[in-house]
């Protein structure tokens, strides 16, 4: 016990090797303590860091995303401003992305939480005081936690699920052990996958059914993630059994027709139509939301750096009746000029994206609906399909009316059209279903990026849509097997 030390994150492990952290093994960083006692394994698990990942950058390959000009008009959204890895992201270039030295804040946020998890799984169960349940339960809240950033890793940083391929894919390194001085190895997918379905076979029955708050799970949550994980490695009937059990326990949509835009302002621009003093709720207050995680630093949101791509904005016209309004169309994009100070900016002919809200990156009740919706598609029950996506829809747009679908093939381009226009800009969301979709013929696409004249492409199932483990980390793991993009 008097080996573990919080600040010897994993992310130190992966970046800067063994040796540099070797010398903070006997020295208690200040701040913080060693843990013995539940109450420490507590305070690690209620550690503000953990709800703050940085996981939006991987939106510059998708195909949602415009870049401004060299000089904007709109100056955060300026290519030149851009940090270089966003660039080489944008125009789809081979090999690293980061420069050699340079960090990345996706892979290194959540390493750091997989150690702090490791410590509380391996230590929890063994503390002197504490309820047998008490511990048992923030264990299963460590697994959680370790299952979520090991899913979001692989899906980032490896190949799609493919159960002919998994086994031999290269996925991400697996780590288990607080124990820096312990090697590791490159995971395969299946085996990251292996890992995060044992970890929530065991978290998912010590889960409460309520939480103390809104950033630590429950069981509803433990069964949105199984449905997400379900639908990621395509087993769809399990993907529909957990949507399902996790909206029998919550199901709460929030009504967006309620709010409206005003001017002059960033940060509660979108507020609610009857009074505009009250700001459209934050993902901890909002009541669709069921687990949540925030941003951390400039690559964890997009507000106002990116204009949306035509491909997108065509999207949220598609399929709305006339006289409806697509409100998170209306509330979170700027149409042609933005006003957040004293006069405004205008850019005729583009859109930019700019909720000024932050996202939440953790799990909602919206996405559990439309991984239902997907499911029954797939299952060949359209109605069903239907129903669910038209209880979301009727909850997003003004004068809506239902839709109806003759097939079920027709039943699910809905929904995914349906999923990409409520998580567009959520961090990796895209680049995982653009992954997961070009798999399937009917939905491959090309992905094309513009830059003043220069045009890019991005093929379907090309390997540059795999994000490159980060130059630090190989630097010291020479041998780490890479996929060559």
């Amino acid at each position: 016990m008097k080996k573990i030390l919080v600040i010897c994150f994993a992310a130190a492990v992966l970046t800067t090797g063994f040796t540099s952290c070797n010398k903070y093994l006997d020295v208690k960083p200040k701040g913080y303590t060693i843990p013995q006692f539940y109450e420490d394994y507590e305070k690690l698990m209620n550690n503000m860091s953990l709800i703050r990942l940085s996981a939006a950058y991987p939106d510059y390959l998708s195909d949602d995303v415009q870049v401004g000009d060299p000089t904007d008009v709109s100056k955060l959204a300026s290519y030149s401003g851009l940090s270089d890895f966003k660039k080489a992201l944008y125009t789809f270039q081979p090999g690293a992305v980061f420069v050699p030295g340079s960090s990345d804040p996706f892979w290194e946020t959540a390493y750091s939480h997989i150690y702090t998890y490791n410590v509380v799984i391996n230590n929890i169960l063994n503390v002197p005081d504490g309820t047998e349940q008490d511990r048992k339960q923030l264990k299963a809240e460590a697994l959680f936690g370790r299952a979520y950033e090991y899913l979001t890793l692989v899906n980032a940083y490896a190949n799609h699920y493919d159960a002919a391929t998994a086994a031999t894919d290269y996925g991400v390194p697996v780590v288990l052990t607080e124990d820096i001085n312990q090697p590791y190895k490159r995971g395969t997918v299946a085996e990251v996958y292996a890992l995060i379905k044992s970890d929530m076979e065991t978290a998912l029955k010590d889960l409460p059914a309520k939480s103390t708050n809104i950033f630590h799970p429950t069981q509803s949550v433990g069964y949105s993630f199984l449905s997400r994980m379900h639908l990621y490695m395509g087993n769809y009937a399990e993907a529909l059994t957990n949507a399902k059990a996790a909206l029998a326990l919550n199901n709460t949509l929030l009504d967006y027709k309620l709010y409206t835009t005003k001017k002059g302002v960033t940060f509660g621009r979108v507020c609610l139509a009857s009074d505009n003093s009250v700001r459209f709720p934050e993902a901890h207050l909002n009541a669709e939301s069921i687990w949540v995680r925030y941003g951390n630093s400039s690559s964890s949101s997009l507000n106002a750096e990116v204009y949306v791509s035509a491909d997108l904005l065509n999207l949220f016209t598609k399929r709305l009746p006339d006289g409806a309004v697509d409100q998170r169309r209306a509330l979170f994009f700027c149409d042609g000029e933005s006003n957040f100070g004293v006069k405004p900016v205008y850019f005729p002919g583009r859109v930019l994206y700019a909720p000024y809200n932050d996202p939440n990156f953790g799990l909602s009740n919206a996405e559990v609906y439309l991984i239902a919706a997907e499911s029954e598609a797939r299952a060949g029950d359209k109605q069903e399909a239907m129903k669910y996506l038209n209880a979301l829809r009727n909850m997003r747009i003004k004068n809506n009316q239902a839709l109806v679908a003759a097939t079920n093939d027709e039943a699910l381009e809905m929904v995914l059209e349906e999923r990409r226009r409520e998580m567009c800009f959520l961090g990796p969301n895209r680049l995982t279903d653009l992954k997961r979709l070009n798999r399937d013929a009917r939905f491959a696409k090309t992905i094309t990026h513009k830059r003043g004249s220069e045009v890019y492409t991005l093929p379907a199932n090309d390997q540059r849509y795999i994000l490159p483990v980060p130059p630090k980390v190989l630097e010291f793991n020479g041998s780490m097997p890479v996929y060559e993009r």
